[in-house]
């Protein structure tokens, strides 16, 4: 699998990256392990996780499958600290609770650092400058060999990557991991914009649309799927409209065309998107991980590619296309 450098690093990560966050919870730990093999055999090395994934248990499985399955220099294993659902405060990004977090990671890891260590969402209640000064110290002390941040706008990212940058002896983000898909488009306004322009690499989560754009939900529910899970329903739903079904019916067409499948397309879109160093994907079983990586032998079509960017286009308006429509 081909290797891209994440943002103006030397770190290289597969261009295709092994989500975990159902690991624990709805993926055992005999299937995660068929999982990671298969995904290390085509060349994978970015396995993305976070403190909160199956409350640590995602974690912790890693670690059991890197202890005997997996070498642990074969794996650039990125986690994310401060979402704290489970309290009255949805994020915390203090520097205290960050730190805290990391060190926690670490153990259940079973690891002595991380090749790279994410804030997992902006904290309006913590100054920027704070939290930032965590990513600081968790590379000074060997605990995290790179860092980035989880779904800032483009605001937030601008000004995290420019402080970074401006103050001697800080920490350059390396990366910024946000949701990108044909059904989720919104970060070409700003964020990724501003990410391109401070040199950081863009980690695209959720690249099938949430499972939508597999084409799975085009004719029901069906039973076994994260739209039916009582943990993703949720998270599934807000894909389930009139415009998806017109995007994912394009990608159904463009599929037949090709003699691919819907998934495919798909995520060879985002994966060769301007900007994005790595599309993670998270699967439920390793069948569903197979028919992703074979996504590596398939490039879009230019005039393909530029149906899809067309009817998947993001609305823009003031500012972004100037005085033109208000």
């Amino acid at each position: 699998m081909e290797k891209r450098h994440l943002g103006r690093t030397g770190l290289q990560v597969s261009r295709l990256g092994l989500g975990t966050m159902t690991w624990g919870r709805d993926t055992d730990e005999q299937e995660a392990a068929e999982q990671l093999k298969e995904f290390v055999d085509a060349g994978g090395n970015l396995v993305d996780t976070a403190d909160v994934y199956a409350d640590g248990d995602a974690e912790y499985l890693l670690s059991r499958l890197t202890d005997g399955l997996v070498p642990r220099s074969e794996l650039v294993i990125a986690t994310k600290a401060g979402s704290v659902p489970a309290s009255g405060r949805r994020f915390d990004g203090s520097r205290g609770h960050l730190l805290s977090a990391l060190d926690a990671s670490l153990r259940r890891l079973g690891t002595d650092y991380v090749d790279l260590w994410q804030v997992h969402a902006f904290d309006p209640a913590t100054p920027a400058e704070e939290t930032l000064s965590a990513l600081d110290i968790a590379v000074a002390s060997g605990r995290a060999r790179y860092v980035g941040v989880c779904d800032f706008s483009g605001w937030q990212l601008a000004r995290a990557a420019t402080w970074q940058h401006a103050h001697h002896g800080r920490v350059p983000l390396a990366g910024a991991q946000l949701e990108y898909s044909l059904l989720q488009r919104g970060i070409e306004r700003e964020a990724l914009p501003a990410a391109r322009e401070t040199g950081v690499g863009l980690l695209a989560g959720s690249p099938l649309g949430r499972g939508v754009l597999t084409g799975k939900y085009r004719h029901g529910l069906p039973p076994d799927s994260r739209g039916a899970s009582p943990y993703l329903s949720g998270f599934v739903q807000p894909y389930l409209g009139e415009r998806a079904r017109r995007i994912v019916d394009a990608v159904a067409t463009a599929a037949d065309g090709l003699a691919s499948s819907p998934l495919a397309v798909a995520l060879a879109w985002v994966r060769d998107r301007p900007g994005v160093a790595s599309a993670l994907v998270g699967a439920r079983t390793v069948g569903q991980l197979q028919a992703a990586l074979s996504v590596e032998e398939l490039t879009l079509p230019e005039e393909i590619r530029g149906a899809l960017d067309d009817i998947s286009a993001p609305v823009h308006r003031y500012p972004d296309q100037g005085w033109s429509e208000l």
